[in-house]
């Protein structure tokens, strides 16, 4: 895990949003965002915690699941995904280590297991941590957390 000063981050004047599209790793999860219809809620004053899968993570889905997601008919199934990759307020890494859960802004509990210096929230492992934002806080984990269906 790559830990990221979120007090000093040079980042830390852009949104959560500009944050993640500068950062250069989060490219798809950007992409989610905006067809999701949450660019502006992102934009707005927070403050958040977002676990954004990587390029990497996304690329790991079965061929397809994207593509099939990105259709504007599927824009609130979108939104649920994305949302599960959220919780509120601003927590680091350190900080969410001490916990058993969070609850995501889809509404569901997320598993969060702190094993040595690793920190996992429903299984996907924190890969870069700590990326300050003006209105969060942005973790980068190794995979998609799919929302339980109901």
């Amino acid at each position: 895990m790559k830990p990221r000063p979120h007090v000093a981050n040079t980042l830390a004047t852009r949104d959560i949003v500009d944050t993640a599209a500068a950062e250069g790793s989060f490219t798809t999860f950007g992409n989610a965002v905006e067809r999701a219809g949450l660019t502006e809620t992102f934009r707005g004053i927070g403050p958040f915690t977002i676990f954004a899968p990587t390029d990497a993570a996304f690329e790991k889905l079965p061929a397809g699941t994207l593509d099939e997601l990105f259709k504007p008919e599927n824009q609130a199934e979108l939104a649920s995904l994305v949302n599960h990759h959220v919780i509120k307020g601003h927590k680091t890494v350190a900080e969410l280590g001490k916990w058993d859960s969070a609850r995501t802004a889809h509404g569901q509990m997320a598993a969060i297991v702190r094993q040595d210096r690793q920190v996992s929230i429903d299984g996907a492992i924190v890969t870069l941590a700590d990326i300050g934002s003006s209105n969060g806080v942005l973790h980068g984990i190794d995979k998609v957390n799919l929302p339980k269906k109901p």
